[in-house]
Order: structure tokens, then C-alpha cells, then sequence
């Protein structure tokens, strides 16, 4: 096939439709540069339950064995799955997966070994400028000795790994709600809260990469719909709703709304301290409400605030040494899981903290929730760089307001603050603003939209 590289080779990962944009040739040739970038002999690599994964994930780890290396296929898994069997076998890895995007969509995420990621500057620039020359020049023949293709199972070791993490023994008797959206963690939830005091209802437990009853983001409003009406009526003490590659876990309380995804954070956060007797680094991103390095300071950490995006938050997880990160967008990352992202071990975290005391969900989560937020809002706009600046004239010099340009814009005063960023791939501004109450917040978001969009 004619492939554009430069439509599916993304910031962090591959992704386009199948087999329009990529089909499993070119996944060959994708393993095959991995292979000779990462100067692997061995490596490691997975996939979901999507239609196209299974003949691309093959044809990548053959591309890898004939430059040599030798190829441990552990199959159906999660991404945070295959981030434990690069962390604890010690391999690079290859997860095909298109996350949350609509089924004629795959992809694969990156890493070297230990589950470090790899994005644009750290690889996968030199990836996608290798399967170019090869598409133009042919690939090389393999190599004399061809590496090897062997199966593993990993389940079951990465379910013991996180459950020796979080300690749920001693809790009391739960009732929760998965929402798997037909996606990985109907594959893996089982295995993790086998043995515990959980009474489980799965909803879309059933593998099936068409997602038949809705789409597997649970970022989206619209896809949380069935998990808040079944929590009440089950009568349950919580629900989790997992993404399509198992990675994100959103949380609903026993009412079935929705628990902000920086509450979590803030929770985690606070757990993690203890766990290390009260110090440590903790990263958020610059969206994350306040409520987080507050909580952070007050149980004696240190918050570091970065830009958005997972290769920023692993990056500064690595330079601090930070025992834990989190961001708005529900992905949790852990020192004591290599830096990666894993939504079920923050799933963990949640379920110990509820079974650890009386009350409700709701309750436990009011004290990390102090203020008001707008969510994200995009904006179509003709010139990104006029609006920025026509928001920095509005309000530079005024008492009391200080600025920055960390990502974007932030604008921030002593009870409100908003960020607007400009997209890398469409022409949009995405605004997100907090206050300390619900007017307060309101009125600087429509200040902040009418210079967008004036």
C-alpha cells in the first residue's frame, strides 16, 4: 500500500484506520524499525481485542525476528498489562491498541525497556523515518539468524503485581459496578479482584472490538450513562468505567455521579504519601484542580505542576523521582509501576480507601473536591496566536493576576484561574477554568470565551 506516515505516526504512538491507513505489511515494517532503533534482541508485545489486532501484532513481531530479536507474545492484554511485562521482564514493548477510538481505528504504543516511553524524541521519529526509506527502498532481508516467536501468559502475574500494591485484605465488603465497554478490562478486572471482599457487577465484560453498546471513552459523558443509572439501582457502593485498552478508569459514587477524575488524583495522592511515610514528589498537570497540590503540601509532599500530556508527566516522573502523578484526563502513573500509566492499580486505590472507613463514596471524596470547574471547552478559531495574545492584553497588568506560559495560557488569581491551549492538529483553543464556587467560575469562563471567540 501508499502509506502517509505523517498521518498516523502521532506524537506518543501509531494510529489510523485499518487497512486504509496501515494495514499488517506495514505493520511489519514497523517492527522491524523498532527492532533496529531500540537495538533489541528480545522485546515484548500485546494486544486488545479490536478485529485488526491480532494479524497486526503478528506481523509486527515477525518484522522484529527478522532483525533478530526474539519476541515474547503475551496476546490479549491491557496497555497497563504490557507496560508490566516490559517492566518486570525488562523488554521494550509494542501494545496494538486504538484505546478509545471507534473499531476501523488500531494503533501501538511504545516503549523501551522498564516501560519508558517512547514518543517523537525519543524514537519514534527515527521509527517512522526508517519504515519511509524502506517503503521508498525496500526492506532489508532478515537477518541470518532470525529471532525467535514464543507465547506467554501474564495475567495472572500482573493481577498478583497490583494487588501486592494496594493492600485490600482487611476491608469491608464492597459492591461495585465495571463498566468494561466491551473492551480489555472485561479480560482483566476478573483476574485483579479475584480473592477480594467485592461483589463485582460486570456490565459489557464481553470482548468485542466493535463496541456494540457504546463507544469505550469514558472521558465522553454520553458513555458513562448506563454505569450511573446501574449503580443505583444495583445499590452499590461505587462503579468504575475502564476505557477501551483498560488504561483510564473513571469513577462514579453510590449515587452514580460522576467523581472527578482530579478527586482521584487528590485520594491516590494522599495514599501514596502515607505509604511513604509522609514524602515524596507528586505530579499533576496544569489542568488538575487546585484541590491537588493542596492536598498534596498538606500531607507533606511536593507538588510539581507540568505541561499536559503523558510523555511530560513520565519524563518529570523520572527527573524527581516522583511517587506519583496524575492527570485530568484519568490517567494514573505510579513509581511502584515503572512511571506507567495504570488505571486499575488508582481502581485499587479507591476501593481500599472506601473499604476503609464507613461511609459513603460521596462523602470520602467531598474533601478532595473543593472547587468548581468548567470542564474542557474547544473553540474554533481562525488564528490561534491572536487570541492567545488578545488574552494576555485583557488581563496583564491587572492587580492580583499573574500569567504564564508553562502550556498555553494559564490566568490565575487568588480564587479562580483558567488555561486555554492551543490544539497541535486542529485549529482550536481548549479552555479550561476552576473557581472557588460557581458564579465565580462562570463569569471568568464567559470572559474568557468572549475574547476567544470575539
Amino acid at each position: 500500500m501508499t502509506a502517509d506516515l505523517s498521518q498516523i505516526v502521532k506524537a506518543y504512538d501509531v494510529r489510523g484506520v485499518v487497512p486504509d491507513q496501515w494495514d499488517e505489511a506495514l505493520a511489519g515494517l514497523f517492527g522491524a524499525a523498532f527492532a533496529e532503533v531500540t537495538a533489541a534482541t528480545a522485546l515484548v508485545v500485546g494486544h486488545d481485542m479490536r478485529p485488526s489486532s491480532p494479524g497486526l501484532s503478528r506481523a509486527f513481531a515477525r518484522g522484529a525476528a527478522d532483525r533478530g530479536a526474539d519476541v515474547t507474545e503475551i496476546g490479549l492484554c491491557s496497555t497497563d498489562q504490557l507496560y508490566y511485562a516490559s517492566g518486570a521482564l525488562n523488554l521494550p514493548g509494542a501494545m496494538f491498541t486504538a484505546s478509545h477510538n471507534p473499531a476501523q481505528y488500531n494503533g501501538i504504543k511504545l516503549c523501551r525497556a522498564g516501560a519508558a516511553p517512547v514518543g517523537q524524541d525519543t524514537g519514534l521519529a527515527q521509527i517512522r523515518e526508517l519504515v519511509e526509506r524502506w517503503l521508498a527502498e525496500g526492506a532489508p532481508d532478515p537477518v541470518d539468524r532470525p529471532g525467535t516467536l514464543r507465547a506467554r501468559e501474564t495475567l495472572e502475574d500482573y493481577a498478583a503485581h497490583l494487588r501486592s500494591l494496594v493492600d485490600l485484605t482487611a476491608i469491608r465488603p464492597l459492591k461495585v459496578v465495571v463498566d468494561a465497554g466491551n473492551g480489555m478490562g472485561g479480560h482483566t478486572v476478573p483476574s485483579v479482584f479475584a480473592g477480594l471482599p467485592l461483589t463485582l457487577v460486570p456490565m459489557y465484560f464481553e470482548l468485542d472490538g466493535t463496541f456494540p453498546n457504546h463507544e469505550a471513552n469514558p472521558l465522553d459523558p454520553a458513555n458513562l450513562v448506563d454505569l450511573r443509572k446501574r449503580v443505583p439501582v444495583e445499590g452499590a457502593d461505587l462503579g468504575i468505567a475502564f476505557d477501551g485498552d483498560a488504561d483510564r478508569c473513571f469513577v462514579v459514587d453510590e449515587h452514580g455521579d460522576p467523581v472527578s477524575p482530579s478527586a482521584v488524583t487528590a485520594l491516590v495522592a494522599a495514599r501514596e504519601l502515607a505509604r511513604n511515610g509522609g514524602k515524596g514528589t507528586v505530579i499533576h498537570n496544569l489542568i488538575t484542580s487546585r484541590t491537588v497540590p493542596e492536598v498534596v503540601e498538606e500531607n507533606g509532599g511536593t507538588p510539581v505542576r507540568t505541561r499536559v500530556g503523558h510523555s511530560f508527566i513520565k519524563a518529570e516522573m523520572a527527573r524527581s523521582g516522583a511517587i506519583f502523578g496524575g492527570e485530568h484526563s484519568a490517567h494514573y502513573y505510579f513509581k511502584d509501576f515503572w512511571n506507567a500509566d495504570t488505571g486499575m492499580l488508582a481502581a485499587l486505590h479507591v476501593l481500599a480507601a472506601l473499604g476503609g472507613q464507613e461511609g459513603p463514596l460521596s462523602a470520602l471524596v467531598a474533601q478532595y473536591d473543593r472547587y468548581t470547574g468548567s470542564g474542557e471547552i474547544n473553540s474554533t478559531v481562525a488564528d490561534q496566536s491572536a487570541r492567545l495574545a488578545a488574552i494576555r492584553t485583557a488581563y496583564e497588568g491587572r492587580p492580583g493576576i499573574t500569567l504564564d506560559d508553562l502550556d498555553g495560557l494559564t490566568v490565575a488569581a487568588a480564587d479562580w484561574w483558567f488555561n486555554v491551549r492551543p490544539s497541535n492538529t486542529e485549529p482550536l483553543l481548549r479552555l479550561n477554568a476552576e473557581a472557588k464556587d460557581e458564579a465565580t467560575m462562570a463569569k471568568i469562563r464567559d470572559e474568557a470565551l468572549a475574547i476567544i471567540r470575539g
